[in-house]
């Protein structure tokens, strides 16, 4: 029988085929598409049907702030990218960092969380979480020493990002997926500038991936969402707040993501090859001091990014000779590259971390996560490599 609804037809399928087919429930309208369920709220059968619905006694849509078709088909999607038991859709990545962590902390909990993430996750611990009870401790990515030593007796969370933003620093998955089971604590990865094409941190110990799906999911800068990925145990406390709070995903941007989704390894492939490409070419340039980039073999990283994962991904960084001022003047020289804090799209973007993704840190805050004045990050996207090594050129030859 010819059924996208058969699921048990992809058990054991692969990645291509799990990003195109996973989580279709086909209606009786017969559509080949996915369809995009524009309503808010859903009819019952009766006011038994109804009562049912509400207490969870029975499966059925109830309310679209925490069930909706479209959202679901992306939530089982994501979820069978990751390799988890079930997904929760969220309005933005932060949302999907929050929802974890309103859903999974309480008052009195330790967080340990690497220094080098997105700034506004550093200012969604050390502000917010804070003024609920949550503690948090800052670390160095890659030194296990410290992780170690600041576990405490009521850490609940290991918290991350893989390679890191903008450094593209590599965590040991492995290892530190192995202190979170000593801690009895969960693992909690940002995925964002891997996605499920290139690391899977599910099948490397982590507890939770979390997603910007703005970023590559969606691949073209359509949209904002984000998700949750991990146990069904896990998800249900998450869904609880969603269906609570409501940070919640469209279904047009869940629409937006499935069709993303469908070219994501294609996708990620690409961007990984012309970012090594143009990494290389970076070193070769006079007026740029260092290149970070997982790829290159020098990258402390490069080994550990090998075994980890299957490619290096579409975003490096790279440091010009002087500060603030040459870093704007390069910048501020390119022509094709969109300047733009966004990553992860077809079109290659170029930014200043320093006084934009990580602006809102302290002197001290961006010091210690690297992020210096001469700072350049470049998600690359899809164009030809020849003509975005033409127009860093160009922003390079600035510097005179």
């Amino acid at each position: 029988m010819n059924n996208d609804s058969d699921k048990g037809a992809l058990e054991g399928a692969q990645l291509d085929t799990l990003a195109i087919r996973a989580g279709i429930s086909r209606t009786p309208e017969g559509e080949h598409s996915e369809p995009i369920f524009a309503t808010s709220s859903y009819v019952f059968e009766d006011a038994a049907d109804a009562a049912a619905r509400f207490a969870g006694d029975v499966p059925g849509n109830v309310y679209s702030r925490y069930t909706n078709p479209t959202v679901r088909i992306f939530e089982e999607r994501i979820a069978a990218l990751e390799g988890g038991e079930a997904a929760v859709g969220t309005s933005s990545g932060m949302a999907a960092i929050l929802s974890v962590c309103m859903a999974l902390l309480k008052t009195g909990d330790h967080v340990v969380c690497s220094r080098n993430v997105f700034g506004t996750t550093v200012n969604l611990f050390g502000k917010y979480m804070a003024r609920f009870g949550v503690e948090v401790s800052f670390v160095n990515l890659l030194d296990l020493a410290q992780w170690r030593a600041a576990v405490r007796p009521n850490t609940a969370m290991l918290f991350l990002e893989t390679p890191s933003n903008p450094l593209c620093e590599v965590a040991d998955l492995g290892a530190l997926s192995a202190l979170a089971r000593e801690s009895d604590a969960l693992l909690v990865v940002d995925n964002c500038f891997c996605t499920p094409a290139l690391q899977t941190p599910l099948a490397l110990g982590a507890d939770i991936v979390v997603h910007s799906a703005t970023k590559y999911l969606d691949g073209q800068g359509r949209c904002v969402g984000g998700a949750a990925v991990g146990s069904r145990e896990h998800m249900e406390e998450v869904l609880t707040f969603l269906r609570t709070c409501g940070p919640t995903m469209s279904p047009f941007n869940a629409w937006v993501f499935l069709k993303g989704l469908e070219t994501l390894r294609l996708r990620m492939e690409a961007h990984s090859r012309a970012a090594l490409e143009l990494a290389r070419w970076l070193l070769q340039q006079p007026v740029v001091e260092r290149v970070y980039y997982a790829g290159l073999e020098d990258h402390p990283g490069h080994a550990l990014a090998q075994r980890q994962q299957r490619a290096f991904g579409g975003v490096l960084s790279f440091a010009v000779r002087g500060g603030r001022k040459e870093a704007w003047q390069c910048i501020d020289a390119t022509r094709i590259m969109t300047l733009t804090a966004n990553l992860g799209d077809a079109k290659t973007t170029i930014v200043h971390p320093a006084t934009t993704t990580h602006g809102r840190l302290s002197d001290s805050e961006r010091a210690e996560a690297g992020v210096t004045e001469n700072l350049i990050r470049v998600s690359v996207g899809l164009e030809h490599v020849d003509d975005l090594k033409a127009d860093l050129q160009r922003g390079l030859a600035a510097l005179g």
